[in-house]
């Protein structure tokens, strides 16, 4: 009998402790962290991918056939205006120059004695024009000869930097072959493709001059230090694409960005009194999106939302929700709809503090 006693008080001990862990247990799961959605103006970016084109790029071309004589630049290299790159072989060139030269003293002579003939009414004024003609003609094939020289040498026609050699010297270059080409990186044009919406929302809140600082984050995922200015869309939208091209200038002075790079073009986006919540608030249910508000009465009701702008940790919230609300932050699987719960509050300047400092972790 006493064993019994014994037995019995053990099962009701245990019972007890149990029924204490389980309602212990239940005290903590049923406390969930709430906060509130935030209403101000915020700032996001739109981002494009984008090509990096030089403000000036150029083929440069032989202008006449011959040998390559001489290279006085290399690959690469930066060159100012004017500066001699290329030399192609000029004898032949030379002695055309020469021909051509002779046969203008031949017919400035002649010239010369034909008009002292015209003064004493020897010739007719008629010869006197033909001489004329025939020394102008040969002044003209006098600088179509130094035009033809002048083409051997190939100079720079501005600032810029040199791009691989097609040729090597002593090649024989014919008349048009590319030798190079040369880019002005002192500025730089930036083209990236908008899609319809978003140039109609940039079209109505951009300046009387629809200017736009934009900035550039570069293949290294790095932003590139100066920003640009959106000068030029092009006329027509894409058909096939829905988009339209948008071209930014930007600086650059320390000639980092070359012709031909790629890149993403950040565009400033300002929304004026906004909804923000938390990510992680949302959950989904056949593309939908939702939150948990919790009542006056803590009492837990699913309500659908609609996302406007996606963000770092953020969504825009445009329909469901206003700064009054409160939403669960965590426990979301933990609780279900209609539930009533024990609630704490978090204000969403600590809970964005929390999720910028994770993120930057």
């Amino acid at each position: 009998m006493k064993k019994l006693s014994i037995v019995i008080y053990l099962t009701i001990l245990l019972f007890s402790t149990s029924c204490k862990h389980e309602k212990k247990h239940e005290e903590e799961v049923s406390s969930f962290i709430v906060t509130n959605p935030v209403r101000k103006d915020t700032l996001f970016y739109n981002e494009y991918v984008c090509q990096v084109r030089s403000v000036q790029h150029i083929e440069l071309r032989a202008l006449e056939k011959g040998y390559l004589q001489n290279i006085y630049v290399d690959e690469g290299q930066f060159v100012k205006k004017g500066q001699l790159m290329f030399q192609i072989m000029p004898i032949v060139y030379q002695a055309e120059l020469q021909k051509a030269q002779a046969e203008t003293n031949f017919a400035e002579i002649e010239y010369q004695n034909t008009k002292a003939l015209t003064d004493s009414n020897v010739v007719s004024k008629n010869e006197l024009a033909l001489a004329k003609a025939r020394l102008d003609k040969a002044k003209a094939e006098v600088a179509l000869a130094q035009a033809h020289l002048g083409f051997t040498e190939i100079k720079a026609p501005f600032d810029g930097i040199m791009d691989r050699f097609n040729v090597r010297m002593g090649s024989l270059v014919d008349e048009g072959e590319l030798l190079t080409s040369l880019s002005d990186n002192s500025r730089m044009w930036i083209y990236f493709n908008v899609p319809e919406a978003e140039y109609l929302d940039y079209i109505t809140k951009a300046k009387s001059d629809n200017s736009l600082k934009v900035n550039l984050k570069m293949a290294n995922n790095q932003l590139f230090e100066y920003p640009g200015m959106v000068e030029t869309i092009e006329a027509d939208f894409n058909n096939e694409t829905g988009n339209i091209a948008f071209r930014a200038t930007f600086p650059n002075p320390k000639r980092i960005l070359r012709h031909g790079e790629t890149g993403n073009i950040l565009m400033p986006v300002y929304l004026k009194n906004a909804i923000i919540i938390p990510q992680k608030t949302a959950f989904e249910i056949l593309d939908k999106k939702y939150v948990f508000v919790v009542d006056k009465d803590n009492v837990v009701k699913a309500r659908q939302i609609t996302v406007g702008t996606e963000l770092p940790h953020l969504y825009v919230i445009t329909e469901g929700l206003d700064e009054n609300d409160k939403i669960l932050l965590e426990g979301l699987r933990k609780v279900k709809n209609n539930e009533k719960v024990e609630t704490e509050f978090v204000p969403f300047e600590k809970v964005l503090s929390d999720l910028t400092h994770l993120h930057a972790e």
